[in-house]
């Protein structure tokens, strides 16, 4: 894992070219071509990325046959997760705290492109304390919902955000 330091500047890079996008496309666009201009975007700012990075989760030791699509592994440290939506919801940023939890990346980034001005909320992964943090170092605490039911949006999250074995060129299809 890099030291604080480049990771702030890392996480600085990534939300500039955000930005970027937002300001270009503007608001209420469809998300994947968000995420196709994003790439466009880190690629001009020379950000490494791998994107629609799949994995596997594990039980016990041993790979498991479910398969996640992470839309952006920026620099190897830095998971971000592109929405177009009304509003982010606690499925949304559960989707992302798995992603963290399961790859022990230790920053996330959820951007909502659909609003008017882009919704980008950061969030810290404590491998110690397997703890989701907020960007000012707090516990992240959903206050809209109890924790039974963040449960069940965590476990909603994992069971139908990442069974999907469809490309994004087929989940782009579908979503026409």
């Amino acid at each position: 894992m890099r030291d604080t330091v480049e990771l702030k500047n890392h996480v600085y890079d990534i939300v500039g070219a955000l930005h970027s996008v937002h300001s270009e496309l503007g608001a209420g666009i469809n998300e994947y071509c968000y995420q196709e201009v994003l790439a466009m975007e880190l690629s001009d700012r020379d950000i490494l990325f791998e994107r629609e990075k799949v994995f596997h989760p594990f039980y016990k030791g041993r790979p498991m046959n479910a398969e996640y699509r992470i839309d952006f592994l920026c620099k190897g440290d830095v998971i971000v997760e592109c929405k177009a939506v009304s509003s982010l919801t606690s499925t949304h940023r559960a989707q992302l705290f798995n992603y963290m939890r399961l790859l022990k990346i230790p920053f996330g980034i959820i951007v909502n492109f659909f609003p008017k001005f882009a919704e980008i909320e950061r969030y810290f992964y404590d491998v110690e304390s397997q703890e989701i943090l907020t960007s000012d170092g707090k516990p992240f605490e959903d206050r809209l919902l109890g924790a039974g039911e963040l449960a069940r949006a965590l476990e909603t999250s994992c069971l139908s955000c990442f069974h999907s074995k469809k490309s994004g060129a087929e989940r782009n299809a579908d979503a026409l």
